[in-house]
């Protein structure tokens, strides 16, 4: 029987500014930081050092005390972040706490080499990595081959041993990386994928550069797999991507995994408070993208329990040896009632599809100007959209003028709202209310905010980031890259033809200043 879990108190060092504290390891000590949060060291974790098929390593297991040989039980492999440890993931992810629920065995390996995972095929390492040390390790030199990729071989080694060791189910072995060992985690899937249900990664979107051949082919050996990959939204926030690079890594990571898993390439989009979720299902294979809002790189403590409830729950290799998403713990399901808007496209995201729009929506400026001489000061800005699409999301009756200057807009409950042309004013039933800003006439209808009719007539939510416009019945924040993903579902550029043309369009915003 799992065992009832317990959110464990801790001893706070806020003063702390070592990306893994040593002092963690045996203590109850923990740290916050707006990448890792970190829990108490448990001592049901135990070192295991041992030469695995010719390859000598160190790791961590953590076996929960419902453990019962006689039954199969599922793996997660967890691999920690550059500079870290095995130790230090156990720490900084919430997979122990998990295993305590589900009655499964996490295992905690360190990379062979200062601390990083000799990620193969890597060719900015020259650009990014060579001769340089984060603290007291310097990065290594990554293997030409999968051959000679100790760590790779290494993790083949230990799944093995583990699987031997105890009663493993071999169809439900899972893989999870943060940062390095997100990389780690994308290169093993890669080329081991089928030893695995599912895998998932934090905070390391990788170029595609990194994933194709000389002929410009996808390099996979490893086959359609369950994949989730998370993205903290200032996760170029260390310094070694532009917001330019970033958000191209991050389209041209997630393009693989689509292509691979033969997704549609048009996802469920959820957002729940800060979590941006899209969810797209493949032929093959699953694929999940989470933007974090207000997350700087690392991963946040209650990641395990999304891959979880969203992913992996009743994931398991099948007979054929692809693999069966099963029945998830939350569905896999879009926000039922959101909009989401980009001014200057003709295009709305509706329902969880790409709607067009009888026109644009533009940005108005509400200006204030007596008394400043000629200037002016901008004291609102707003997003303006096409009326009669206000009242279909309202799920009212649109009745327009003959001049179209003047419209009614009648709500299922009995309201009837009327916009004139020129006027911050709306008539709602027989009282007079102020908007946000006048309505606008343009191309020959009127154009209202979205903001005011939704918050004020609709009692909705809105939420504004990198020039997209999120509106939705729940408290939800729209993130940066999710925005991006937003614009490139109006540009149909999610899985374009040509992966070249997932480097345009990038824009000048980024996610420190939006």
């Amino acid at each position: 029987m799992a065992e009832k879990m317990i959110l464990r108190a801790g001893t706070p060092d806020d003063d702390n500014r070592d990306y893994l504290p040593e002092e963690i390891l045996g203590t109850d000590i923990v740290v916050n930081e707006n990448g890792n949060n970190s829990h108490p060291w448990s001592p049901k974790l135990k070192e295991f050092h041992d030469t695995l098929d010719g390859f000598e390593g160190t790791w961590y297991e953590y076996v929960p005390e419902s453990y019962d040989p006689a039954k199969k039980v599922p793996l997660v492999i967890s691999l920690h972040g550059g500079v870290m440890t095995g130790w230090g993931q156990f720490a900084y992810s919430s997979w122990s706490m998990l295993a305590d629920k589900e009655g499964f065995i996490v295992a905690y390996p360190n990379a062979h080499a200062n601390r990083f995972w000799a990620m193969l095929n890597n060719p900015d390492y020259d650009a990014f990595f060579k001769g340089k040390s984060i603290g007291e390790f310097t990065i290594p030199k990554f293997p030409e081959k999968i051959e000679d990729d100790y760590d790779a071989q290494f993790l083949n080694a230990l799944i093995t041993h583990l699987s031997k060791k105890y009663n493993i189910d071999t169809d439900r072995i899972f893989m999870q990386g943060m940062s390095n060992g997100c990389g780690m985690t994308n290169l093993f899937a890669r080329f081991f994928g089928g030893r695995l249900a599912g895998a998932a990664c934090s905070a390391g979107p990788g170029s595609i550069k990194w994933l194709v051949d000389e002929k410009g082919g996808l390099i996979n050996a490893g086959g359609p797999l369950d994949m989730w990959e998370s993205h903290p939204e200032f996760n170029g926030s260390l310094g070694m991507t532009t917001a330019k690079q970033e958000t191209q890594n991050v389209r041209e990571s997630r393009y693989y995994w689509l292509k691979i898993n033969e997704c549609a390439p048009v996802p469920q989009i959820a957002i729940d408070g800060e979590d941006n979720y899209a969810f797209f299902s493949g032929k093959k294979a699953d694929y999940t993208f989470l933007d974090i809002k207000n997350r700087d790189h690392g991963q946040t403590l209650d990641e395990a329990f999304l891959y979880w409830d969203y992913f992996f729950a009743n994931a398991k290799r099948n007979s054929k040896g692809g693999v069966d998403t099963g029945e998830t713990s939350i569905p896999r399901k879009g926000d039922a009632n959101a909009a989401a808007f980009e001014p200057g496209v003709a295009k709305v995201w509706w329902h969880n599809q790409v709607k067009e729009l009888s026109q644009a929506p533009l940005k108005w400026q509400k200006l204030k100007y007596h008394g400043l001489n000629g200037g002016q000061k901008v004291r609102g800005e707003y997003t303006m959209v096409p009326a009669k699409f206000l009242a279909e999301m309202a799920g009212g009756e649109y009745l327009s003028s003959k001049d179209t200057l003047t419209a009614e807009i009648r709500l299922p409950d009995g309201r009837t709202c009327q916009f004139a042309r020129g006027s911050i004013g709306c008539l709602i039933d027989d009282s007079l209310r102020s908007m946000y800003c006048e309505a606008l006439h343009r191309n020959g209808e009127l154009l209202v905010s979205v903001e005011w009719f939704v918050k004020c007539i609709l009692n909705m939510q809105t939420s504004w980031c990198n020039d997209v416009l999120y509106v939705t019945d729940h408290f939800a924040e729209l993130s940066f890259f999710m925005a991006d993903l937003i614009k490139c579902l109006f540009k149909d550029r999610v899985l374009p033809a040509d992966w070249h043309e997932l480097g345009k369009n990038l824009g000048e915003n980024s996610p420190e200043k939006d």
